[in-house]
């Protein structure tokens, strides 16, 4: 059980993943707690040559495509990085009920921190082929429709559907795989 959280494909290659905050708590409602992923993002493909293929960022979890070397490593730091921040950012504002939410849905085992911020694993999926690929951009992108967010995927602020329209959107991602 749970052995798919963390086994990830051949190095080099496409992975879905998706990473959920502890108990679907909605911390990505808050802007400044958004743009620390978008951050650790931007670091990640200017300093760890992780091509970031597809993204949505929802208000508890988001979905990403990425390749690049030493993924699995990557995506640990990128984890460790953006909830440490994050739980620095809540107790600099003092948002004391989400602070006491994340204290209580930590697992137990977790002895040597006061927080959990995310579930543990990111569920990778080696992506293999095209149509697996569009299929997976595809759900990445209808995200925010499905939840009755948004009419149209490129109204989605936290998506890479409007660079996939050609428009801006806030992080670059690599349209070319």
């Amino acid at each position: 059980m749970g052995r798919d959280r963390y086994r990830f494909g051949e190095d080099g290659f496409p992975h879905f993943m998706t990473s959920t905050s502890v108990a679907w708590l909605p911390v990505f409602c808050n802007p400044s707690f958004a743009e620390v992923i978008f951050d650790s993002w931007r670091f990640l493909q200017r300093m760890r040559q992780i091509k970031i293929i597809a993204f949505v960022l929802m208000e508890n979890h988001l979905h990403w495509i990425a390749s690049g070397p030493k993924l699995a490593q990557r995506v640990k730091e990128f984890k460790s990085y953006t909830a440490r921040t994050i739980l620095n950012l809540m107790m600099q504002k003092k948002y004391s009920t989400l602070l006491s939410e994340l204290k209580y849905f930590k697992q137990a085992k977790r002895k040597d921190q006061e927080f959990q911020f995310w579930q543990e694993g990111c569920h990778p999926k080696l992506i293999e082929d095209e149509t697996v690929m569009r299929q997976k951009i595809e759900y990445i992108h209808n995200n925010p429709l499905r939840r009755g967010y948004v009419e149209d995927p490129i109204h989605w602020r936290y998506s890479s559907a409007r660079c996939y329209a050609r428009k801006t959107g806030l992080l670059e991602v690599c349209t070319d795989w």
